[in-house]
């Protein structure tokens, strides 16, 4: 809810490259075991693997930090599990399962901070694949999965049956443009940067975008229509829903007729309808993602042997049979190939609904990266001034392409482009040495609003023309300072202000100001309250990543590496989501 990101294998809810998930838990869990043990002889003897139920005098206890939607399920598991007298080593399990949103476990993590937790059960892989990317973060080892369930879009009988419920089958795409072109089937979903459920369907919707005539567009006019219907989590998100039958309920603008939930929230829900408000469940026939609850054990270099050990205790607890029917009955899935008929039904799905097909092909971290940034410059207007590094190494070859750094960085920056809306502001510099009397930089296009006169236009061409300056070299301090200066003097209250400067190598001016003093005067400029976050890229070979990191850090921003010019595109993107978690909205 960093990145947004981001996702492995199983990050858009794939299940059919991955074994099944039982097979997979036992294994992997079994090789930690082995390794905390010291040997299968050694695990055996311990009573890790024994279901002997004699204790010593302090139970090892476990606080289990879990998704909202399945500690209730883990909560009488725990339960069961002391009633039945079961032990680690001969210590009892004291197991308490505290509820919390994956995406505030994961910004703790992501801080560095203590989760207070030894083990997290998060709703999603992608939760997990963000803390593991981050080097900041606080580590977590997953060593299973406890359940899975797909996600789908759930609607009130009357709006289901407007679409042809249960007989007619939808994709995300055809789904999303029934929700735009029909003002009374309103679509509400959670926060794709708080919410895995609504992370995957936006995800889902974009790459079936992408392979489309116009479906850009479509898609993007979907999220700017579904910024207005969201809801901080998934939970609330069913709480926008008509609350009975009445006209005056169904007929109500601000509630929603259509959620993108998953088959166990419409479960849930369901279970406790009154007649005839229950929830149809559309399963998009191009694949649902799923939510796929990574079992991970928290900083595992702190946890004693005993924690470590209970943990994975109470994970192959989880595996019994008893606890597989538990599981079921909560409305969740407990094997990557089948769908019980009586969760699917309760959940309100049907035949020829295709809620039997496997999960949705897993999103690649670049298209769930690019999602995340796309819906942050979408919900919340930009203000963005791009600085390019336009020094005589620029001109050097970008191996494999037969193009130069500058002809690629160009491209990328176009295609950055065409992502904002006509409420962004954009602006554009170019920096060497020199280049203006004494100023290592030139202002070639003011920051402005994309909508007004021919900003675009303008935009459009200066990037085309960008190009190296012969003999030119790099001046990076004092151009970052000037611009960072213009940056936050000129902030728009409301937007989402940032700075973007990219080059290719160090500083290389030795009349400039020193890098102590561009900290300093960065941190002095950097104000809570009005949040310009430097994003530094370091392009190709020579340039400093660490330093790139160091001076964005000192506003609030990141520094981020890519070794082709291409890839540009995603990495702003990117960036602007991390930035944006981190509260850089005016």
């Amino acid at each position: 809810m960093g990145r947004h990101s981001l996702p492995d294998q199983y990050g858009a809810g794939a299940s059919d490259p991955r074994p099944r998930m039982r097979r997979r838990t036992v294994a992997v869990a079994t090789a930690l075991v082995l390794t905390v043990a010291g040997g299968t002889a050694a695990a055996v003897r311990s009573g890790l693997l024994s279901f002997g139920s004699s204790c010593r005098e302090h139970p090892v206890r476990l606080t289990v930090a879990a998704s909202p939607d399945l500690a209730p399920a883990l909560t009488v598991a725990a339960k069961q599990a002391k009633d039945s007298g079961l032990t680690s080593d001969g210590q009892c399990l004291a197991v308490t399962v505290a509820p919390r949103e994956s995406s505030e476990v994961a910004d703790t993590l992501g801080a560095g901070k203590d989760a207070d937790a030894q083990v997290w059960v998060a709703d999603s892989d992608l939760w997990v694949q963000r803390i593991t990317a981050d080097r900041r973060a606080i580590q977590v080892t997953q060593v299973g999965n406890v359940a899975s369930t797909p996600v789908a879009v759930a609607m009130v009988p009357t709006a289901a049956k407007s679409l042809g419920w249960p007989k007619k089958t939808y994709s995300w795409l055809e789904l999303a443009g029934a929700a735009l072109q029909d003002s009374s089937l309103r679509l509400g979903a959670a926060d794709p940067a708080r919410s895995a459920t609504g992370l995957l369907a936006l995800t889902r919707l974009g790459t079936a975008a992408a392979g489309v005539k116009g479906g850009d567009t479509q898609a993007a006019a979907l999220m700017k229509t579904l910024s207005q219907r969201t809801s901080d989590t998934d939970s609330q998100v069913l709480r926008t829903l008509p609350r009975n039958t009445s006209e005056a309920e169904q007929g109500n603008p601000e509630r929603n007729q259509a959620v993108v939930v998953t088959e166990q929230a419409s479960f849930t829900y369901n279970a406790s309808a009154d007649a005839g408000t229950g929830l149809d469940l559309f399963y998009p026939k191009d694949g649902s993602p799923r939510l796929d609850y990574p079992y991970t054990l928290v900083d595992k270099t702190r946890l004693s042997t005993d924690e470590s050990r209970a943990a994975i205790r109470f994970m192959t607890y989880l595996r019994r049979p008893e606890q597989q029917r538990l599981l079921q009955k909560r409305g969740f899935r407990t094997s990557d190939y089948d769908a019980p008929q009586t969760v699917v039904s309760a959940a309100g799905g049907s035949s020829p609904q295709p809620f039997a097909e496997p999960a949705a092909r897993p999103a690649s971290d670049t298209a769930v990266d690019e999602t995340l940034g796309t819906w942050t410059i979408t919900v919340q207007s930009a203000r963005l001034t791009t600085v390019v590094d336009a020094s005589s190494s620029m001109s050097e070859p970008v191996p494999g392409t037969g193009r130069s750094r500058m002809d690629v960085t160009k491209a990328s920056l176009l295609q950055a482009l065409a992502t904002f809306t006509p409420e962004d502001e954009i602006g554009l510099w170019e920096f060497s040495t020199k280049l203006d009397g004494d100023k290592d930089y030139r202002v070639l296009v003011p920051t402005g609003r994309l909508g007004t006169g021919s900003q675009s236009d303008r935009l459009s061409a200066a990037f085309g023309d960008l190009a190296p300056i012969p003999n030119g070299a790099t001046g990076l301090y004092d151009t970052t300072l000037a611009a960072y200066q213009e940056a936050t003097a000129t902030y728009v209250k409301g937007k989402f202000n940032a700075l973007v400067i990219l080059t290719d190598g160090v500083n290389q001016d030795p009349g400039s100001i020193s890098r102590t003093t561009l900290l300093t005067e960065l941190r002095k400029l950097t104000s809570p309250e009005r949040p310009v976050p430097l994003i530094m890229i370091a392009v190709g070979p020579d340039a400093d990543r660490e330093e790139a990191d160091q001076i964005a850090r000192a506003t609030g921003g990141s520094g981020q590496s890519v070794t082709d010019p291409s890839q540009i595109h995603t990495v702003i993107l990117k960036a602007i989501v991390a930035a944006g978690t981190q509260g850089g909205e005016g």
